[in-house]
């Protein structure tokens, strides 16, 4: 009679056996115990496995998803409402196409009916070579998204309180330079008013008193003395016309007036640089002068405020030299584009001593601040250009605004 003997399991297979048991348990245990949702798909699109985040995120319980079509479930619609074809699915494309995605801005559907804003990535589950299927993490971002929202209306918030902040500022400082601006014209005009009263009233009595000098010293012929002193009273009469003509002057220049911005600014460089002779004569060291004057056929001098601004910008470019520089050599440029849009170019460049930039900008800097100003009101630019032992160079650029090209209607470019 024949027997049978039943065969143990040896030891080592039984092992093995046990060994995966466990690991299957852990691989269990780390797909529920993760955050973020995971189910698997096979590739019908049917759910093969899902763990419990996944389930609760979409509303389902576990066993009512496996076997269910993923896409047709969860993936059905767009945010929109737009009709999402499982074709277009990113999920699907994953193990029909073997491409990894990760998506962002798209949407998963409840049980309930209700959407979540979800970031989510599928990855296909390779066996032997053989697509099986695809892995889909997803995570629920609408409190993401409602951050992201928030911040964008709390930024759009911001930027519209800036920009009318800013605004606000900018509509502030046109205010400012305009009254700025309206009393440097007033100012002229008192400078005017001033140097007309002084020449017509105090001009005609140093005149006449000249004149009773001299009637009075052709009379005392025969007492030496007197004649003298009359001679002497005299020249104190001609000094005092002298110093009077220089105080108009500096009020308010005539040849501006009468011959125009160009002469005015050529008759100023001159007088700048004689007057730089005759400091070197009394042992200073010589300044030498550089001046160019170029102006296009056809471009009139500007008149009014306008000439008065680059007028003073430029006696103060010039009396900084003077008072700052310590230079041995002065270059003063001016140039003006040819019609219809002129624009001025006026520079004044030294080789003195320099300053440091934190000095030009300082907020004492009452000249520099003040030259800015004048150029700004007219659509000028001034720009200073300075080192310590580097010499300084001081370029206003401006539009002119002739009769024909009222203000506004020019931009200032570069200066040559």
């Amino acid at each position: 009679m024949a027997t049978s003997t039943a065969v143990a399991p040896t030891p080592a297979t039984a092992g093995a056996g046990q060994v995966a048991d466990v690991w299957r348990e852990r691989l269990s245990l780390l797909l529920e115990s993760t955050g973020e949702g995971i189910f698997g798909i096979d590739m019908a699109g049917c759910c093969v496995f899902v763990n419990r985040s996944a389930a609760q995120m979409l509303g389902w319980p576990a066993d009512a998803i496996i076997g269910r079509n993923m896409h047709e479930l969860i993936h059905h619609t767009h945010a929109d409402g737009r009709h999402y074809p499982e074709c277009d699915c990113p999920i699907f494309k994953a193990f029909r196409q073997g491409l990894p995605c990760r998506i962002d801005d798209e949407v998963f559907w409840r049980a309930d009916g209700s959407a979540f804003d979800a970031e989510y990535t599928s990855h296909p589950i390779v066996e032997h070579g053989v697509v099986q299927g695809a892995v889909v993490t997803l995570v629920d971002i609408t409190q993401r998204r409602e951050a992201q929202a928030l911040l964008r209306r709390t930024n759009e918030l911001l930027e519209s309180r800036v920009a009318e902040r800013t605004a606000e500022l900018q509509a502030s400082a046109a205010r400012l330079r305009e009254l700025a601006n309206h009393g440097e014209t007033v100012r002229e005009q008192e400078r005017t008013r001033i140097a007309r009263e002084i020449h017509d009233e105090l001009g005609s009595l140093l005149v006449a008193l000249k004149m009773d000098v001299n009637w009075l010293a052709k009379r005392l012929d025969d007492r030496p003395p007197l004649q003298c002193k009359c001679h002497s009273m005299g020249r104190l009469i001609d000094s005092a016309v002298d110093n009077l003509g220089r105080i108009i002057t500096d009020l308010r220049p005539s040849i501006l007036d009468h011959q125009g911005l160009w002469a005015a600014l050529e008759w100023q460089a001159q007088e700048f640089f004689a007057h730089s002779a005759d400091v070197s004569a009394e042992g200073h060291a010589e300044l030498q002068a550089d001046l160019q004057i170029t102006v296009a056929a056809g471009v009139p001098p500007p008149e009014g405020g306008q000439a008065i601004a680059i007028f003073r910008i430029f006696q103060e470019m010039l009396s900084n030299v003077a008072r700052h520089a310590r230079a041995r050599h002065v270059q003063v440029r001016l140039w003006v584009d040819d019609p219809p849009d002129p624009v001025l170019y006026l520079s004044v460049r030294d080789d003195g001593v320099g300053a440091p930039p934190q000095a030009l900008a300082d907020a004492r800097s009452y000249g520099v601040m003040g030259m800015r100003e004048r150029a700004g009101h007219f659509g000028g630019q001034l720009h200073i250009d300075s080192a310590p032992g580097q010499g300084t160079r001081v370029r206003l650029v401006m539009p002119l605004h002739l009769p024909n090209n009222p203000p506004g209607t020019t931009a200032a470019g570069a200066a040559p």
